[in-house]
């Protein structure tokens, strides 16, 4: 509980004035609230000695105490729970911007489905502590201290008999309180499950029908489904404990209270106003009493679901680099790019996407590995699957960070340069080729928003995707649905490429991007690539070998004895061929495949 409030604290902070204003309005309207029952004790007395004249009188200050205390507590409620709304605003924008500085090993440790529930389920919990669970506990001091002060006036004695149940009130709340909290925290767990289920589900539903696995899925929903409504009943079971028992409790206190305070009335020890202003404090304590159980839930649930939340706010994000001048780049548009000593392994819950079960340190990727790309460069990376290749080009936009050793682009280690400045200078193009839910054209500015219509329909031309465009309806304004579930996988990654082209990047980095589309269109899009990298350094991932012939240098890669990626050959693809060695080995193969494939 200490920690929620450590980490919601300074949110609140930001809106004192509309603090100050909602709580003086508290006041105010527990001001008007408790005026009531003093009016009705003179009412009643007045009504006992027979002047009746005198009740529109008291009738009117009911009223106008009432309508004092509705103004007042809309204000009241329009300022702190607008400050929960603003608070929670404040903390996802935060939480969003929060995830977009984490780093890839991040994402493979948390499914989507689970940091989604926390964005949404456990935020909301946050807030229910930001507003209601604010707002009732000091509204409940503020009634309950009044409350007992004008009781005290009118009897002591009869005030500690009514009281006597608060102890046990306190035990309650503690012991019920607990066990609210553990619970809570396992049902929004449980609900990120589901969350995670529903999610996966969603995005590979071709992927399930495709494999008929509709009804083994249903299965797997369902089992999560049942676990998080069988932890729910016993978060429930709970709960509907607390306010039976708080009522039962009240009834008690009030029993006893009516019993003496009406042997004090015909005793002459207080008179019947008295009685009655004192019973309406005592029902005033109702609500607090029931509050207090309420608030109770909503601080524990809380708790829970703040406890959750840190766990993302509390993962690194990469390291802000240090504040140095940048340095000119003497007006030349290429980068030379230098892997110095790298040393690089997956963090083991991401490695080969899957954790590493039996807690050894993980087998590094790259060892003392060293590189250097010129300036202008397009240079080639290929090997049997696993050899490293897509690695060594996600280090260098800091897709991931090396554990040793540097990356260098014009002599600037790549974790000097700011993330917006170093990723700005890298069109990068990934295997997994992502589009949004969005219309084609934004999709191919994604990184250009500004970007001209004719400079949109160039880098598709270039691509190989304006003539599959303009057979679309609605031409660049096609709407591709999410992940661009309705685009073919090789429209998909000519659509990435388009997207890269656009940017006036120095770099440009293809990771294996043209498995899905075929020969010709491969040869086109090739064509374009080496006209758009005159003036950048390209840097392609290749599994067909076809795709890299013509690049300045191509680095054959493979695991050593220790299974680190090393360089075996490098050369250009005549040189490599006419050596005989592994590379020409694979070439040939694929000519012959695709030789067979033809016939």
């Amino acid at each position: 509980m200490v920690d929620m409030w450590r980490r919601v604290l300074p949110y609140l902070r930001r809106y004192k004035g509309r603090l100050a204003f909602g709580f003086t309005a508290l006041v105010l309207c527990r001001v008007f609230y408790l005026i009531v029952p003093q009016v009705l004790e003179r009412a009643v007395d007045a009504l006992e000695a027979g002047a009746t004249s005198e009740m529109w009188t008291y009738g009117g200050f009911i009223v106008a105490a009432a309508g004092g205390s509705a103004v007042f507590r809309y204000f009241m409620r329009w300022y702190l729970i607008g400050v929960s709304r603003f608070a929670e605003y404040d903390l996802r924008r935060d939480f969003y911007l929060h995830l977009q500085r984490l780093p890839a090993a991040f994402y493979a440790r948390f499914r989507v489905g689970d940091i989604l529930s926390r964005g949404a389920q456990d935020m909301n919990a946050v807030r229910m502590v930001l507003g209601p669970g604010l707002m009732y506990p000091v509204e409940t001091v503020f009634t309950t201290v009044g409350c007992f002060a004008f009781m005290l006036a009118i009897s002591p004695r009869l005030t500690l008999v009514a009281l006597a149940v608060m102890p046990v009130v306190s035990i309650l709340m503690k012991i019920l309180g607990e066990k609210i909290f553990r619970r809570s925290e396992v049902v929004q767990a449980k609900m990120a499950d589901i969350s995670a289920v529903v999610q996966e589900n969603a995005a590979a539903a071709r992927l399930v029908r495709a494999f008929v696995q509709e009804d083994a899925q249903r299965k797997v929903f369902g089992k999560e489904n049942e676990a998080y409504a069988a932890r729910s009943m016993e978060l429930v079971a709970v709960s509907a404990a607390l306010f039976p028992l708080l009522l039962a409790l009240i009834g008690m206190g009030l029993a006893g209270s009516l019993v003496l305070g009406g042997r004090m009335v015909i005793g002459g020890a207080i008179s019947l106003g008295e009685l009655v202003a004192f019973l309406f404090y005592y029902g005033y304590l109702t609500w607090p009493m029931i509050a207090i159980g309420w608030v109770v839930n909503i601080h524990q649930r809380g708790a829970a679901s703040m406890k959750r939340l840190a766990v993302i706010f509390d993962a690194e994000p990469l390291p802000a680099p240090p504040a140095v001048p940048e340095p000119a780049y003497a007006d030349r548009p290429a980068a030379g790019i230098e892997f110095r000593d790298v040393r690089f392994a997956y963090p083991s819950a991401a490695q080969n996407g899957a954790a590493n079960s039996n807690g050894a340190e993980p087998r590094p990727v790259l060892s003392d590995f060293n590189l250097r790309i010129e300036p202008g460069q397009t240079v080639a990376f290929v090997g049997r699957t696993g050899s490293g290749k897509s690695t060594v080009a996600r280090l260098i936009p800091r897709i991931y960070d090396a554990q040793e050793g540097s990356i260098r682009i014009d002599g600037r280690d790549v974790r000097e340069i700011p993330l917006h400045e170093l990723r700005s200078d890298i069109g990068f193009v990934p295997q997994d080729s992502f589009l949004f839910s969005m219309t084609l054209r934004d999709n191919l500015a994604f990184g250009d928003d500004d970007a001209p219509m004719d400079e949109v329909h160039r880098v598709a031309e270039e691509a190989g995707l304006a003539g599959d465009i303009e057979e679309f309806a609605d031409g660049y304004d096609t709407m591709v649905g999410e992940r661009g579930i309705t685009l073919s996988g090789g429209q998909r990654q000519r659509a990435a490429i388009a997207r890269a082209l656009l940017l006036d990047s120095r770099i440009l980095v293809f990771d294996d991007v043209l498995s899905a589309v075929d020969s010709e269109t491969e040869s086109r899009i090739l064509g374009a690539v080496r006209r758009a990298s005159r003036d950048r350094t390209t840097v392609i991932v290749a599994h067909r070998l076809s795709t890299v012939k013509d690049a300045d240098v191509i680095y054959l890669l493979d695991a050593d004895e220790t299974g680190a990626t090393r360089v075996v050959e490098s050369g250009t693809h005549d040189d490599l061929v006419a050596a005989g060695g592994l590379y020409a080995g694979m070439y040939r193969r694929q000519m012959l495949e695709e030789e067979l494939s033809r016939l």
